[in-house]
């Protein structure tokens, strides 16, 4: 892997899925929105030259995963929420680390929201 200096990011701001997550019936009983940023590190200079999409990482691809597995998939934990995105992003050829954060906004009354930032390597 090149080292981090060497590798561009890409990434997802902000993507508010509906989905069912939650520790207990209650909290499983509707869905909730969960706040979702990815940072992708990878090679893409070729893409500079060749000014093809198969030289970078064509995020509309993770989005539409992101979708389908808020669609498709309940969660007990956003850990697991984590780590599954993660996965996702990691299958690509080109992304050698990724740094995914899930937050569950306004679940308390006085906390703007809460979550975990997990970053994973190849």
């Amino acid at each position: 892997m090149k080292n981090n200096s060497q590798l561009d990011k890409i990434f997802i701001k902000d993507f508010m899925l509906h989905l069912t997550i939650g520790i207990n019936e209650l909290e499983r009983a509707h869905k909730i929105d969960v706040l979702i940023n990815v940072v992708m590190w990878a090679d893409t200079h070729k893409s500079f030259t060749t000014l093809n999409l198969n030289d970078t990482v064509d995020y509309s691809i993770l989005y539409a995963q992101l979708l389908e597995l808020a669609e498709t998939r309940e969660f007990v934990l956003i850990e697991t929420l984590a780590e599954e995105v993660a996965k996702l992003a990691l299958k690509h050829p080109l992304v050698q680390k990724v740094k995914v954060t899930v937050e569950k906004p306004g679940i308390y009354k006085l906390l703007k929201s809460a979550g975990i930032e997990i970053i994973r390597e190849k």
